[in-house]
């Protein structure tokens, strides 16, 4: 694939955007009928398999983490997601957006993640419905590491 053809699907592919790659294992936490369906494709396009469930019981590359106001403590959720990857791999925190069902203050999240012991290295779009936050543990923050 040519370099203007990597930007072009980075550009209609949000799963690029984020960084997924081919073979990747990717594992999803909270799904439920709301999740944003296209995000979840896109995901499966580019890593060429099914996003793993909650009872996916090997080391993921990455984890998907919906999570609402209402589904429980936001640190007990993230230190369970950190449970199930290396060291360095991301925690992808989608939750929704402002003035939708189940909103979390972004404050709330920052809070969460410094006590489950992550950093916050940014922040995206994730959908007409939920907004994203790419959650590493400080060693990968700092190396650069994805």
């Amino acid at each position: 694939m040519s370099a203007t053809a990597d930007h072009a699907e980075e550009r209609t592919n949000p799963a690029a955007r984020l960084g997924f790659q081919p073979e990747q294992v990717v594992q999803e936490i909270g799904y439920d009928d709301d999740v944003d369906k296209e995000l979840r494709e896109a995901i499966e396009e580019i890593t060429g398999q099914e996003l793993v469930d909650e009872e996916y019981d090997d080391v993921a590359d990455a984890v998907v983490l919906w999570f609402r106001e209402d589904d429980g403590d936001l640190t007990d959720a993230l230190v369970d997601a950190i449970q199930m990857i290396d060291d360095g791999a991301p925690v992808w925190l989608l939750t929704p957006k402002t003035g939708r069902d189940g909103y979390v203050e972004p404050s709330d999240i920052n809070e969460a993640a410094t006590t489950a012991g992550l950093s916050q290295t940014k922040s995206f779009n994730a959908g007409k419905d939920w907004t994203g936050s790419r959650l590493v543990t400080p060693k990968a923050a700092r190396s650069g590491k994805r």
